[in-house]
């Protein structure tokens, strides 16, 4: 695959402000996942029951009948789970946001009007709460459609924010192509909000998607699960922990946003709800925290980090890619074409992801096709640059350290030992300028001549690769 869609990137190494309101130093978002009456169930059409994030442990399907004790599991969270997480967050003037399957909200009415009164954001969790890996996409197209029609028709408006949670490879670029949508989160990739556009290669008029991340962790599924907790006090403890961490990056300037995932049937329940009430009271105590709904995050990034248009390397065309880097090596455009055929990704789009393509090709390359790019750069303050004919990259390599400007016997220096150089290692004296002063370069010059051909041949790669990354430096934004 030369073309790879996977970013393992993201925001880079230096990251992103996120510019919180106020100054804050995160953004908690509590998300509460309404989903009972919109389980499988042969009631709603399904062919089974339910069998997933229940008390039950191992709990199995059942082909063609009603599961008694996992409906009624369901049915506790929202007959009281609901509520006691109504109050809690209404006590602690807390607004989540709602992922509501749209057949769950049309089966709650008393739900759905507080939720409505206490300005909670009701996002969609699709149609019904069901797995679609091997759905055909114009089934899932369908569903999506149905829930976003239907969640209008319980609320009063369509949503604004998306989240499937059991997705297919489709879902996003679904959700994408849409069009109505301000964010989505079927995503756990990150700590902040990121832009999606994927799809767009395949549309002119497609939009960029914001993807503000869920999370599986700071989660009470966990509950339910195995390899998670028995009790309120490891669940405390973690999301404590997480937000500890949060915070303190946030303080040294890198800012972030700590989403918890909550289930009425599973936090609901009176031996599990404290845990979540000391985390809130916890959180709340810290005075730079910023409590938000999913649609003010998505606002909020909207307005203070749009969407960048630009031509992505890994999105090039091949005469673009060679034309934009065929000359960061010097004179060996086919350095270039050559990496064009590696796998180009969103983690190529940066200046290190470039010179990584471009250095493989120029690693893995014969001796002799190396030798022509070490041939292919001219002397250091030598004929071609008294000439004027150097490209405009190494003259203005050149110029930055005073090569432009040697006096009679700097110049005589310098003449002197590329000849002797050239004529020991047979190729001229390669060194990375930027940042150095006439004396540096010389005393390595000096100290270089007295290498083997083997150790100055190695040297002399490194200093082309370090040369092609300061000149990328230069073309890339980041």
């Amino acid at each position: 695959m030369s073309n790879y869609p996977r970013d393992f990137t993201g925001h880079g190494p230096k990251g992103v402000k996120a510019k919180w309101p106020k100054g804050a130093r995160i953004a908690v978002q509590f998300v509460v996942n309404y989903e009972e009456g919109g389980e499988n169930n042969i009631l709603h059409g399904d062919e089974a029951s339910e069998a997933f994030l229940s008390e039950i442990t191992g709990a199995s399907p059942w082909q063609g009948q009603r599961h008694w004790n996992m409906e009624t599991i369901y049915e506790y969270g929202a007959r009281s789970g609901f509520w006691r997480l109504h109050h809690l967050f209404t006590s602690m003037n807390i607004k989540p946001t709602v992922y509501g399957v749209s057949t769950a909200l049309a089966r709650a009415p008393e739900q759905v009007a507080a939720m409505q009164e206490a300005d909670w954001e009701i996002a969609s969790h699709g149609l019904k709460w069901i797995e679609y890996k091997d759905t055909k996409p114009t089934v899932e197209r369908a569903d999506m459609k149905k829930a976003i029609a239907l969640h209008a028709e319980v609320t009063g408006e369509r949503p604004t924010g998306w989240y499937t949670g059991r997705c297919s490879m489709n879902t996003v670029d679904m959700i994408a192509r849409e069009g109505g949508f301000k964010y989505c989160s079927d995503s756990y990739a990150d700590d902040l909000p990121y832009w999606y556009d994927d799809h767009m290669q395949k549309s002119k008029k497609a939009k960029p998607l914001l993807i503000i991340p869920y999370t599986l962790d700071a989660n009470d599924m966990r509950f339910s699960i195995q390899a998670g907790y028995d009790h309120g006090e490891p669940f405390f403890q973690y999301l404590k922990d997480t937000f500890d961490t949060l915070y303190a990056e946030g303080k040294a300037g890198r800012p972030k946003m700590m989403n918890i995932g909550l289930h009425c049937r599973l936090i609901g329940r009176p031996g599990r709800i404290a845990a979540l009430k000391r985390f809130m009271e916890y959180a709340a105590s810290h005075k730079k925290t910023w409590f938000a709904k999913r649609i003010e995050i998505a606002d909020h990034w909207h307005n203070n980090h749009p969407y960048e248009v630009w031509n992505r390397p890994s999105r090039m065309s091949e005469t673009e890619f060679v034309e934009a880097f065929g000359g960061v090596f010097e004179h060996s455009p086919w350095i270039a074409t050559k990496a064009y055929k590696l796998e180009r990704a969103p983690s190529t789009d940066s200046a290190i992801g470039v010179h990584f393509l471009l250095a493989r090709i120029f690693r893995t390359a014969s001796t002799d096709a190396r030798l022509k790019v070490l041939n292919a750069h001219p002397d250091l303050a030598g004929k071609l640059a008294t000439a004027k004919r150097l490209t405009k990259e190494s003259t203005n390599e050149q110029a930055s350290a005073g090569l432009d400007q040697l006096t009679d016997k700097e110049r005589k220096t310098f003449t002197n030992l590329n000849t002797q150089y050239v004529k020991k290692f047979g190729f001229p004296f390669i060194i990375a300028v930027k940042g150095l002063n006439k004396s540096q370069i010389l005393k390595a010059f000096k100290k270089r001549i007295e290498n083997t051909i083997e150790q100055e041949m190695k040297t002399a790669c490194k200093q082309v690769e370090h040369i092609a990354l300061l000149r990328l430096k230069e073309l890339l934004p980041r």
